[in-house]
């Protein structure tokens, strides 16, 4: 029965964010029991095709790469796919009418990563709006189901909280992303004078998106609106522990906030939730 592999296929795309991300778990989970397949689909293909670009070392990712556009494309085209990950993604797609380009150009920050580059600032903001910002914005088009003028209303914020917590996970990641695969995403970045007014310029732009960010937060449909908040509550106290660490110490460890401050955080944001009526 087919059902039984719709189901399976859902599960896997579950088990995949509950394996690479604790926060995006925990932030699924407070949504509307209805739309988290679909996050959890989006979630499943979009950390597939960064793993490719990331972690596949010693494989031809280029080539990998390709077959998984071309077999993201014959998913959508035909409605089915054997492949359990671009099932429940392509099956996301046709219900909540995902905007084609918005994968396009998902797709195309992926293959930008597969070149060693130095960004500028205009390659800087073309590989966030792929890597980051339409990722929001398919998020985004489950949120509202289909209610094109809420999603218009709602877009420009969408993209700011997926830009902040990219450039989050770019200053998280900037050792790892520099002594190991070779990027530097920050424009114009010396690495060898990256220091605390440098990162300081980076932090208050990343603030003001946050900022933002949380304007189009409190005009979500209550389905999804906790759950993004938890999302944007988590990173915004990672983003917090980064800028209270020197930028030396940055570059030779990972910041991270344990799982079990994430359950006091999921908590503590639950009581804000309520107390100021979000």
């Amino acid at each position: 029965m087919k059902i039984l592999f719709d189901q399976l296929s859902r599960q896997v795309s579950k088990a995949i964010t509950q394996k690479y991300s604790t926060s995006f778990s925990l932030g699924i989970m407070a949504l509307s029991p209805s739309i988290r397949p679909a996050i959890y689909a989006i979630y499943g293909y979009v950390r597939l095709a960064d793993e490719i670009v990331d972690s596949f070392h010693g494989y031809n990712k280029q080539r990998l790469l390709e077959r998984f556009s071309e077999q993201t494309w014959q998913a959508i085209d035909e409605g089915i796919s054997l492949n359990p990950v671009l099932q429940s993604f392509q099956e996301s797609v046709h219900q909540y009418k995902i905007d084609k380009s918005l994968i396009e150009q998902f797709l195309h920050s992926m293959q930008m990563d597969l070149t060693p580059m130095q960004y500028n600032t205009e390659r800087y903001k073309e590989y966030i709006l792929g890597s980051a910002e339409v990722v929001g914005l398919m998020c985004l088009q489950v949120f509202v189901e289909g209610d094109e003028e809420a999603y218009n209303k709602l877009k420009p914020y969408a993209m700011k909280l997926g830009s902040a917590f990219q450039k989050v996970n770019f200053l998280r990641d900037l050792k790892d992303d520099y002594q190991v695969l070779g990027r530097t995403y920050f424009p114009n970045l010396e690495m060898s004078v990256f220091d605390n007014r440098i990162k300081s310029s980076i932090e208050e732009d990343i603030q003001s998106e946050f900022n933002e960010a949380l304007i189009g937060i409190k005009k979500l449909p209550a389905c999804s609106k906790f759950g993004v908040y938890l999302a944007y509550n988590y990173y915004l106290s990672l983003f917090k522990k980064i800028k209270r660490t020197p930028a030396q110490c940055i570059m030779k460890e990972r910041i991270r906030i344990p799982n079990s401050q994430k359950i006091s955080l999921m908590m503590s944001t639950y009581l804000q939730y309520k107390m100021a009526a979000l």
